[in-house]
This record gives structure tokens, sequence and C-alpha cells, in this order.
């Protein structure tokens, strides 16, 4: 069994029928549970979606409301764990922005790999694999790096 975070883009489009690429979510994650995987959130992914989900469509966002987004928020937290964040995640982070030299929005997917080393999460499933390169410990995977995932199944 293995341990895999959603990454935000994932867990958008895996919330959003209408996302043309929603199939493609759904099936990845499907098949990783299918497989024994275990799934797992984070409290950022979770903020990161609310932020695009209220966000107006006319500014790249969803337009949902408040509570449609409250909703799906809470289904998700029901269907996968929403592991747990402590201290070390700050000094973990730190230290990889350090090390690597990270500057501006990448420090959000640093804060990412932090909370999944501490949390002994080894996988991250994203549709932005080069977000999460050059942190030690985290696997990128794309959902067409999925066993079983070579046809995205009819609905």
């Amino acid at each position: 069994m293995v341990s895999y975070l959603l990454d935000t883009n994932i867990v958008l489009r895996f919330s959003n029928p209408s996302d043309e690429q929603h199939e493609l979510a759904t099936a990845a994650v499907a098949a990783l549970l299918r497989q024994g995987n275990e799934c797992y959130l984070t409290a950022q992914v979770l903020i990161e979606l609310w932020v695009v989900a209220t966000r107006p469509t006319e500014v790249n966002g969803l337009g949902w409301s408040i509570e449609q987004t409250r909703q799906v928020i809470d289904q998700l937290i029901d269907r996968f764990p929403l592991v747990e964040e402590g201290p070390q995640i700050f000094l973990t982070w730190l230290s990889f922005v350090t090390e690597n030299k990270i500057k501006g929005k990448r420090t959000h997917d640093a804060r990412i790999a932090a909370v999944m080393s501490a949390s002994d999460i080894s996988h991250i499933l994203t549709l932005n694999p080069t977000d999460f390169t050059g942190f030690l410990g985290v696997s990128v995977v794309g959902p067409q790096d999925i066993d079983g995932l070579s046809k995205i199944p009819d609905t």
C-alpha cells in the first residue's frame, strides 16, 4: 500500500463534474484506491480549493457559492483522511525553501511537500509534476503514470 496526497489540481477536477478533466481525475483516484492505496488531503489543498471555487469565473475561478464550496469540502473530508499538521511542518518547510532556494509561488508547493515529509506520505497525485520536482522523499505521479488507467472509463 502506498500513501498518496491529492494535489489541489486533482481535487478541483475531481470535485467539479463540468471540468473537462473530471473523468481523468476521478478515474485516477479510483484506480489508486482500487489498488489498495490510501489518498489523503491537507488543509492547504482544501484552502486552495476554496480560493479557486469561490473566485468569480471572470478571473479564472469556478464561481461557486460559499454554501456549495463548503458542501464539497465536507464531502471530501468525509471521503478522504485529512492529514494532521503539527509544528514540525514549519521547520521542514523552512528547510525545503532554504536548501532548494525556493521563492514566490513555489513556496506553497514546498509546504505541501513538507506536510508529506512530516506525515510519511511518499507520493503526490498531480497534474503539474514539475511543481514538486526536487523535494527529497516526494514521488510525483500523474494520472498517466497509474497502472490500469490506460483508458478513461465511460460515465
